[in-house]
């Protein structure tokens, strides 16, 4: 990497706090920076630490937004999708003439961004790894770490060496595959957000635990199937995510292909099993989470078109009423699906 590269993780919560922590042992420099004063005091004071299925500590450069200075080639934008456009416009004055914004967050944030900075300044990363935040300064490692990969890609392809640049910084981590067909690899990380976020949010479980029961797999596969009648119909061409195809492993017209679709389920999360959604995470902790951008986007494209989204639909619900607190993440809330179509 080069030295002088300016980085920045702004919303380094689970995800942020691990991908900092890697860059940094790696030897390069990049704040990592939260609305969490009490999740900054712990990076500052104890560095970052990294649990789960791997052990490591790492002394790393923290701050809260107020004490951001000096602009940068590069920011990963990694904070939930609640509010992305005062977030981005916020974040503005602190890129360089040339520095652009990377969105590591779920759903199609890439198209909004675009509107702000401009399509040759905004690049998209798909995570294929789970994290939890466990406390201050701390983020546990859920997945395997044989799975350690991004999916990178632009809107248009104006800006290649931002893009080998950025490809740089994350394979400090990991591995790296540059998505030509970027839009088309989005959704396929909103459709297993979709399926497995909406779901584990829904009955308060791990990825593994939404498909050890068959109901929950039930549901799971609707969801799945309704994903991928949209993109269909919307015209998108979904992309293997790390290296299954999705359509071809699990879309299905007859009931063949629907019971091996349903069959196969389970292992298609076995190195993400212990993963619990973000989402769960953010109900569990009394915040609002972003289900409008995962499911809630899938359910808006789906009208577009004209496709109904039951399940999907359900989904959103669900959550709703688990922020406002007429219910609480349960398996018991299953019954909620009994009799869609």
């Amino acid at each position: 990497m080069e030295n002088n590269i300016k980085l920045a993780i702004y919303g380094a919560g689970s995800l942020g706090t691990i991908l900092g922590a890697y860059v940094t042992k790696a030897g390069t420099k990049v704040d990592l920076i939260n609305h969490n004063k009490s999740h900054v005091a712990g990076l500052k004071k104890n560095g970052a630490h990294v649990t789960g299925t791997v052990d490591l500590t790492v002394p790393v450069t923290a701050m809260l937004p107020e004490e951001m200075n000096g602009k940068y080639d590069i920011i990963f934008l990694m904070t939930k999708q609640l509010d992305n456009a005062n977030v981005v416009r916020f974040l503005t004055p602190f890129l360089k003439d040339d520095g652009v914004i990377c969105t590591a967050q779920n759903g199609l944030p890439e198209l909004l961004i675009a509107e702000i900075i401009g399509e040759d300044r905004t690049f998209g990363c798909i995570i294929g790894w789970g994290a939890t935040m466990i406390r201050e300064g701390m983020s546990e490692l859920t997945s395997s770490p044989d799975s350690l990969g991004f999916g990178i890609g632009a809107l248009n392809n104006s800006n290649p060496e931002k893009l080998q640049q950025i490809k740089k910084v994350l394979e400090l981590m990991g591995n790296v595959e540059i998505k030509e067909n970027f839009i088309g690899a989005r959704w396929s990380k909103l459709i297993i957000n979709c399926v497995l976020s909406g779901m584990s949010s829904v009955q308060g479980c791990s990825f593994g635990e939404v498909m050890e029961d068959k109901a929950s797999r039930l549901c799971a596969q609707r969801i799945l199937k309704e994903c991928i009648d949209v993109a269909k119909k919307t015209g998108i061409k979904v992309e293997p995510f790390q290296g299954k195809d999705i359509v071809k492993l699990f879309d299905y017209n007859g009931w063949l292909k629907q019971k091996i679709s349903f069959a196969i389920l389970p292992f298609a999360v076995k190195k993400h099993r212990f993963v619990r959604a973000s989402m769960l995470q953010d109900l569990e902790k009394g915040k609002k989470c972003e289900i409008d951008a995962i499911n809630g986007i899938l359910c808006t494209c789906a009208r577009k078109v004209g496709l109904p989204t039951p399940y999907n639909d359900r989904v959103v619900e669900l959550v709703h009423k688990i922020e406002n607190g007429e219910l609480k993440p349960s398996s018991d809330n299953i019954r909620f699906f009994y009799g869609l179509k």
